[in-house]
């Protein structure tokens, strides 16, 4: 048991090595000499346009749970008015992000992962290697610039799309005020908001690109392996974002609480 339990950490250390060395190299490949603008256009074009609909739903229909939610949760305890500001708190700094990442990572990731892993078992990647061609920088690299600038937006997009669907249950369902709904938004909403949700979706970006490009680097067993692969893949990036989302929002809204204690005393 001791002899497993010592095979399994070394196992796990070496993977988190071996990703911990990709992202490097990614960096490294993406700075000094970025792939070429055809790569990184159509892969922008598979991350951000080809994700749309689907991010316009989940928001959409989120926003219409909130709103459901926070009325009749509030509403019975003369709170209601403040359902607009509850959904787009809960769009901006939270739901936005993860459920746009979750979308991504089922849409986009695993089918990269796949791709990758493909390539991986039938040795083009072994291929494009012997011809002196970076893999980190042809294929890699491509994927991450869009990844993380197209989820940031689509992030954006989605916490909107909440918005407006909380609106529509709100004021046409529960007969709200539009002004009750919107207005306490401008008091209660901050840059902070905002700034969180940007953030923590940049990160996301980063986790899901990198995980399911590094198992698809890393898949073996043909056909079968593929499928756990993208499977690993998928998990794998659902774990660590939820993971890397408690300790954002730590981080975040510490750093939030010292600076605005610095201004306080100034």
């Amino acid at each position: 048991m001791l002899a497993l339990v010592r095979k399994s950490s070394f196992d796990f250390l070496e993977r988190v090595g071996e990703y911990s060395c990709l992202i490097a190299e990614v960096f490294v490949a993406t700075l000094r000499r970025p792939p070429a603008w055809s790569l990184v256009r159509e892969q922008l074009y598979n991350v951000g346009v080809m994700s749309f609909t689907v991010v316009a739903v989940t928001g959409f229909t989120t926003g219409f749970v909130l709103a459901a939610q926070s009325f009749y949760q509030l509403g019975e305890k003369g709170l209601a008015a403040i359902t607009g500001v509850l959904v787009a708190k809960s769009m901006l700094t939270e739901l936005g992000p993860i459920l746009t990442a979750f979308m991504v990572t089922g849409r986009v990731g695993s089918a990269m992962c796949a791709e990758l892993g493909t390539m991986k078992v039938t040795e083009q990647i072994d291929a494009m290697k012997s011809m002196a061609i970076n893999p980190n920088r042809y294929l890699i690299a491509p994927r991450f610039i869009a990844g993380t600038a197209m989820v940031p937006l689509l992030t954006l997009f989605s916490s909107v799309m909440g918005i407006f669907g909380g609106y529509l249950i709100a004021v046409y369902l529960f007969h709200l005020s539009p002004s009750v709904y919107f207005n306490p938004m401008q008091t209660h909403i901050t840059l902070f908001d905002v700034a969180t949700g940007c953030v923590k979706s940049f990160v996301f970006g980063i986790i899901l690109v990198t995980v399911c490009c590094y198992r698809g680097m890393k898949t073996s067993g043909g056909a079968a392996g593929v499928g756990r692969a993208t499977t690993q893949s998928v998990v794998t990036s659902y774990i660590l974002i939820l993971i890397s989302d408690f300790f954002l929002t730590m981080g975040l809204n510490m750093i939030h609480q010292i600076l605005k204690y610095d201004h306080w005393t100034k």
